[in-house]
């Protein structure tokens, strides 16, 4: 979540997904000028981050830091931005746990995108755009959500017949949209930032 600090600034944090006390790997400076690195995932947006840590800090994974503005880090040094595929083969393991963790987390914001979600053109809609959501399981959600909006993941497999597990399909979408970053739609990462540029 995004918290707006007492002078009305966003404040965006990241989740810890690996951290290297020995510095990056490929960081071609001896050892004793490395500081400790790692990788982290926006809470919000899930943009994935490289981040130098305070020498001074232990961390584990799973933690929570502060990574934008600059002003508002305590424990990072420096931060910026990454590709899937830059990530350490720690950090990419880790990296479905989190994102499973921040949709259960903030479930509400994700229930409501089965709630809210809209055609983008004439013959696809952001529902066919999660894994597994072809013509009839699209059209139970918006039968279902026309009578009533869904409260709840468990109240959207209920009422969906054929709609199991609906967190892990949003789960599953932001994963590929991590690894894939040339998909045409991107509906989770990067989404935040990109409504407040418009």
């Amino acid at each position: 979540m995004s918290e707006v600090d007492s002078d009305g600034t966003d404040v965006r944090r990241a989740v810890v997904l690996d951290y290297l006390a020995h510095g990056l790997s490929d960081d071609g400076r001896p050892q004793y000028a490395k500081s400790p690195a790692g990788y982290a995932l926006d809470t919000t947006d899930f943009r994935l981050y490289e981040v130098a840590f305070d020498e001074d800090e232990r961390l584990t994974i799973g933690s929570e830091v502060a990574i934008e503005p600059a002003a508002e880090r305590d424990i990072v040094t420096e931060a910026n931005r990454v590709e899937y595929d830059a990530l350490s083969s720690g950090a990419q393991s880790e990296l479905e746990y989190v994102v499973a963790d921040l949709v259960e987390e903030d479930e509400q914001r994700f229930v409501d995108f089965y709630n809210d979600a809209q055609p983008i053109t004439l013959r696809l809609h952001q529902l066919n755009l999660l894994p597994g959501i072809g013509k009839k399981l699209r059209n139970g959600i918006l039968d279902e959500r026309k009578r009533k909006p869904f409260e709840s993941f468990e109240e959207l497999s209920e009422r969906v017949s054929g709609l199991h597990d609906p967190d892990e399909i949003i789960v599953e979408r932001i994963i590929q949209e991590l690894r894939d970053e040339d998909l045409k739609y991107q509906t989770f990462v990067g989404r935040h930032e990109q409504e407040q540029n418009h």
